[in-house]
């Protein structure tokens, strides 16, 4: 078994494919129109889907409003520098809410951030895993 994806609804799906090619550098992996059902499927990642997990934004054409609600937690990236992704995405007009920094209550060592994406998903950054 293995996870194939994450999916969230957007309410502008050409600005969320911007932000997440542009800003988080991820490849539009396939898109497809679903007219019958009145959504577009568009699936992102950093790889081939057969053997890494990707990201389903899901636009429903008659929705412009999506409650996020309480439970929802994070996305998890992992960059090779949080500081400079910080900054990159900061450049590209993204949105940080929590600088680069070390975990808080943590000896392990780990760097995050978190990021907003159009629709107020979080998405953490975070350093690699250390080995030693």
């Amino acid at each position: 078994m293995r996870l194939l994806h994450t999916m969230l609804r957007v309410t502008d799906l050409n600005k969320s494919v911007d932000f997440y090619t542009k800003t988080l550098e991820m490849k539009l992996l396939r898109q497809q129109d679903y007219p019958q059902g009145r959504f577009t499927l568009a699936f992102l990642g950093y790889g081939d889907e057969s053997q890494h997990t990707a990201l389903e934004l899901t636009h429903n054409w008659d929705t412009d409003h999506y409650e996020l609600g309480n439970a929802y937690g994070h996305i998890a990236i992992e960059v090779e520098d949080v500081y400079q992704a910080c900054e990159t995405i900061k450049v590209k007009g993204g949105e940080v809410v929590r600088e680069a920094g070390p975990m808080k209550s943590s000896t392990s060592g780990t760097i995050l951030a978190f990021v907003k994406d159009p629709d107020g998903y979080m998405i953490e950054l975070l350093s690699p895993k250390r080995l030693d």
